[in-house]
């Protein structure tokens, strides 16, 4: 099972991901982890990679490809895998298609979890004050400002992604603002009769 998680920041997409990680045993690929590892193993793309950001430059979308290309590679993937936070960008999405089709592969099913954009600004307000009432660190992009910031750059470069899976046939939308256990009964749905559909 190979899948991509659309939605924007705040939507779900880390939650759902490790609730199919569980259930299903295939790993989540988000590329700041797939960056990290890379840099960490020092692999030939790891090291390009780590020149760049040493410089405190934007790693190119061919280093992130090579990356992602190199992860899919890997035993663990083997079953499938879900993208999440990659591809972002129609260039990367190309990118994606490529190097599955080398593989002799291709995605099962693109999601998309829906939300409103005013209810996710909330949701992430609230998600700061748990967290410090937990006693636990704030990510910093759980600010009203970042976020909006973020929501608007998801909106430029990878909403239009929905219209590329969707004329591809990959397209299927979730209800973003359900309930956490309503979300991935439906995701399941959708796995299954792409299961079916195959």
């Amino acid at each position: 099972m190979r899948l991509i998680l659309l939605g924007p920041p705040g939507a779900g997409k880390g939650t759902q991901a490790q609730r199919l990680v569980e259930k299903h045993g295939i790993p989540q690929l988000s590329t700041g982890d797939m960056l990290r590892a890379a840099v960490q193993a020092g692999s030939e793309v790891g090291k390009r990679a780590k020149a760049v950001m040493d410089a405190g430059e934007l790693v190119s979308d061919a280093i992130v490809n090579a990356i992602v290309a190199e992860r899919i590679d890997q035993a663990d993937c083997a079953k499938g895998f879900i993208l999440d936070g990659y591809p972002r960008t129609l260039v990367q999405a190309d990118a994606v298609e490529s190097m599955l089709s080398q593989r002799g592969i291709g995605l099962d099913t693109v999601i998309e979890l829906v939300v409103d954009d005013r209810a996710l600004v909330g949701r992430i307000v609230k998600r700061a004050e748990d967290a410090k009432a937990a006693g636990q660190p704030v990510r910093k992009d759980d600010n009203p400002a970042v976020f909006e910031e973020r929501l608007r750059e998801y909106y430029k470069k990878t909403a239009p992604l929905t219209g590329y899976y969707y004329a591809k046939g990959k397209l299927r939308t979730v209800d973003g603002m359900a309930n956490i256990d309503a979300v991935t009964a439906e995701i399941e749905a959708v796995l299954t009769a792409a299961a079916e559909a195959r």
